[in-house]
């Protein structure tokens, strides 16, 4: 688990052949193999380090999922070390388990914030609701704003600067992680439903005797 407050940037040392390298110091600090470590809101486990580098195997179901097919060679990525017991959670429960990938539609000044704004698709937006929170690129954000096809979200100065978002720009791809409270609650919702509309079942006593029960 994490909690979306990002603790460095590093870069794409390499990435290829289900290999993601990363450069990166604060995070290395204190690593261990097979520790988690959350890159552009991707739990991805170390699979070796140094001071200054470390590795991590990348599945294709996670190329599919997320945008890191776009990146290359000293490209910025937002990272964060799991959650520990005692760590304050400053942002929100993030699981580093994206559900998609949404694109930049706008970035518009306001005051001293910079309103983000993101295109996804109904299966997404069904789990971001207005004031609730949302991870983008593994940033714990709040949600300003949701539309019919987009939702936005408001940066200050200090998320724009630690982060990679300063980076993005029109039509640049983000991985979002909704939340995960709300996911359980609309699987829940549904089965309910389910049991509600399924047919009531054939096997009652007359059924039974019938057939000599």
């Amino acid at each position: 688990m994490f909690t979306g407050i990002i603790e460095e940037v590093g870069t794409i040392g390499r990435i290829g052949g289900g290999v993601l390298a990363i450069d990166a110091r604060r995070v290395l600090t204190d690593v261990q193999l097979g520790d988690s470590i959350c890159v552009n809101g991707i739990c991805l486990t170390v699979t070796s380090f140094d001071a200054r580098h470390f590795t991590a195997d990348v599945m294709p179901e996670t190329i599919r999922r997320t945008s890191l097919a776009e990146l290359k060679k000293g490209s910025p990525v937002n990272l964060e070390r799991a959650l520990t017991l005692s760590s304050r959670l400053g942002g929100h429960i993030v699981s580093g388990h994206i559900d998609g990938t949404g694109e930049v539609l706008s970035l518009k000044q306001e005051g001293n914030a910079v309103l983000l704004q993101i295109a996804a698709d109904d299966a997404l937006l069904r789990g971001i609701v207005e004031k609730g929170s949302v991870a983008l690129d593994g940033i714990s954000l709040t949600v300003a704003a949701v539309g019919a096809q987009d939702f936005t979200v408001s940066l200050i100065p200090h998320t724009l600067q630690s982060t990679n978002l300063h980076t993005k720009k029109k039509g640049s791809r983000v991985n979002i992680e909704t939340d995960i409270i709300g996911k359980y609650v609309e699987r829940l919702l549904m089965e309910e439903r389910k049991a509600k509309e399924a047919p009531a079942s054939i096997i009652t006593r007359e059924f039974l005797s019938s057939y000599g029960y």
